[in-house]
C-alpha cells in the first residue's frame, strides 16, 4: 500500500495545480500583439538595446525551451521575443502581445539560468494573462471600444490609446502591475520553467537576493519596485513548487549561462549624451506630491521615504555601502530635520551642511534665492562637487520647501559638461511639481 501511495502522490500534487486565465478584456489578442510591436518600437529608439547575434541565440533557445509548456500557451499564440538592454539596473519587463525587455544588471544579477528563465517565464506570464490591456480596460471603459475600432482600420494604436491618456511606453503605469497580477506571474511562471526542466524554486530564491542584497527602495533594484511583492512571495513560490511533477531539474538546461554572463560584462558603457532626456514628460505620482519627467528616463519610488529617484539608464551608480548615487538625473524625498517643527532657512541650511559632510569637496556655489513651488515658498541652493563621470565637476541644484511631513527638498544632479543642455528639462520638472 505505501508503493502505490507514493506512486499515486505525483497525480494528487498535480491536480491541486491551477490553470489561471486572463481578466476580462476589450482588446483582442491580435490588439495585443499589435499594441506591443508599436511600442517595442518606439521602446527600442529610447533604450540602449544590445545587437549581440550570440546573446540573441542564447535568449531564443530559452524562450524555445518555455514556449512548450501549456502555461505559456494560448489560443492566439503570441510572438515572444526578448531584447537585451545596457542597463545596470536590476529589471525585466514584457510589452502586451510577447516583446520582453531584460536589463544587462539582472543577467548579472543571476546567479544560474534557472534564475533568470524563472524571470523570463514571470514575463511571459504578464503576456498569456495579458496584464497590461486588462489594466487598461478597466481604465477606459467608455471610449476604449470605439478608439480600438479605429486602430483595426489602420491607425496606430498606440496613437489612438494616447488621445484618452493611455500609454505603453517603458514607464508606463500599465507595465507596473498590481500584487494580484504578481501572485499571478508568480505561480504561472514557476509552471512554465519547471516545465522546461528548471528548479522554480530559484525563483523564490532570486527575488529573495535582491531583496536581501538592495531593499525595496533602492533604485539598483528597479525589479522590485514595478514587480510589488504579493506579501508571501517566496513562500508561495516553493509551496507551490510542492505540487509540481516531481523531475530532475536542473539550474543550467543550455550550459552556456555563465559565458553569457561574461559576454554581457564585456558590453561597453554607453556616453552619458545617450542619457539626454526626451522633450516629452510623463507623470510620476508618490503619496504626497507628484512631478512630470521626461519620458526615456526611469522613476525609481521609495515607498518607506516617501520619495522618488529619477535617472536615465546611466544615471547613477551603487557604492560599496550600497548607497545609490546620482551621477545625472533627480532625486526628491524628505528631510526630517533635528529641530522639531519645520522652519525653510534653518533646516535647508542643516541639509546643505549634511550634503556637504557626505560629499567631500562640495561648495556652495551661487547665492540662495527665494522662489516658488507648486505656489509656496521654497528656495533654490546651487552646490558643486566632484562628478564620477570622468573626474568632472559636477552641477548639483537644489529645490527646498517647507512642508507639514517635514523638508521636501529636488534636487537636480548633471556633470558641468552636459548641465547646459539639461538646465531646460530640470526647469520645467520643478515648475510641474504638486502637493496634495
Amino acid at each position: 500500500m505505501r508503493n502505490f501511495l507514493w506512486l499515486l502522490a505525483p497525480a494528487l500534487a498535480v491536480a491541486q495545480l491551477k490553470h489561471l486565465e486572463p481578466g476580462w478584456n476589450l482588446f483582442s489578442p491580435r490588439q495585443d500583439i499589435q499594441l506591443g510591436e508599436e511600442a517595442s518600437a518606439e521602446i527600442e529608439r529610447q533604450k540602449p538595446i544590445v545587437h549581440n547575434r550570440e546573446l540573441d541565440s542564447y535568449f531564443e533557445s530559452i524562450l524555445q525551451k518555455l514556449e512548450r509548456s501549456p502555461y505559456a500557451q494560448t489560443s492566439e499564440p503570441f510572438p515572444f521575443r526578448i531584447h537585451v538592454v545596457r542597463d545596470k539596473t536590476v529589471n525585466a519587463f514584457a510589452l502586451p502581445g510577447g516583446p520582453i525587455f531584460v536589463n544587462t544588471g539582472l543577467i548579472e544579477a543571476a546567479e544560474n539560468e534557472a534564475q533568470l528563465a524563472g524571470v523570463i517565464a514571470h514575463e511571459m506570464s504578464h503576456v498569456v494573462l495579458r496584464h497590461g490591456t486588462n489594466q487598461a480596460t478597466k481604465q477606459n471603459l467608455v471610449a476604449l471600444p470605439a478608439l480600438l475600432a479605429e486602430a483595426l482600420i489602420g491607425n496606430s494604436m498606440l496613437g489612438q490609446l494616447a488621445k484618452i491618456g493611455l500609454n505603453f511606453g517603458a514607464n508606463s503605469v500599465f507595465l507596473k502591475f498590481s500584487r494580484t497580477n504578481e501572485a499571478e506571474a508568480d505561480y504561472n511562471g514557476a509552471e512554465i520553467v519547471a516545465d522546461a526542466g528548471y528548479d522554480p524554486r530559484q525563483l523564490a530564491v532570486f527575488f529573495e537576493k535582491l531583496e536581501a542584497k538592495h531593499g525595496p527602495g533602492n533604485a539598483v533594484t528597479q525589479f522590485l519596485s514595478d514587480h510589488p511583492n504579493p506579501g508571501n512571495r517566496v513562500a508561495a513560490v516553493n509551496e507551490e513548487a510542492r505540487y509540481l511533477p516531481r523531475r530532475n531539474y536542473v539550474l543550467d538546461e543550455t550550459g552556456r549561462f555563465h559565458a553569457m554572463q561574461a559576454l554581457v560584462r564585456q558590453q561597453p558603457e554607453p556616453p552619458i549624451t545617450e542619457a539626454r532626456a526626451s522633450g516629452r514628460l510623463v507623470e510620476f505620482r508618490g503619496p504626497s506630491f507628484s512631478i512630470a519627467y521626461p519620458e526615456n528616463w526611469d522613476a525609481f519610488e521609495d515607498r518607506v521615504a516617501d520619495g522618488v529617484l529619477i535617472a536615465p539608464h546611466r544615471g547613477f551608480s551603487e557604492s560599496e555601502d550600497r548607497k545609490t548615487q546620482i551621477v545625472y538625473g533627480f532625486r526628491a524625498r524628505y528631510f526630517h530635520p533635528k529641530e522639531a517643527g519645520v522652519e525653510l532657512n534653518r533646516d535647508t541650511d542643516e541639509l546643505v551642511r549634511q550634503f556637504k559632510r557626505d560629499n567631500a569637496g562640495m561648495r556652495t556655489g551661487r547665492e540662495t534665492r527665494s522662489i516658488l513651488v507648486a505656489g509656496e515658498p521654497a528656495l533654490l541652493t546651487t552646490l558643486y562637487s566632484l562628478s564620477p563621470y570622468a573626474g568632472q565637476q559636477e552641477v548639483d541644484v537644489l529645490a527646498t520647501v517647507a512642508r507639514p511631513q517635514g523638508l521636501f527638498y529636488a534636487i537636480f544632479v548633471a556633470p558641468q559638461s552636459e548641465f547646459d543642455s539639461v538646465q531646460k528639462i530640470f526647469e520645467q520638472m520643478l515648475e510641474s511639481v504638486r502637493f496634495f
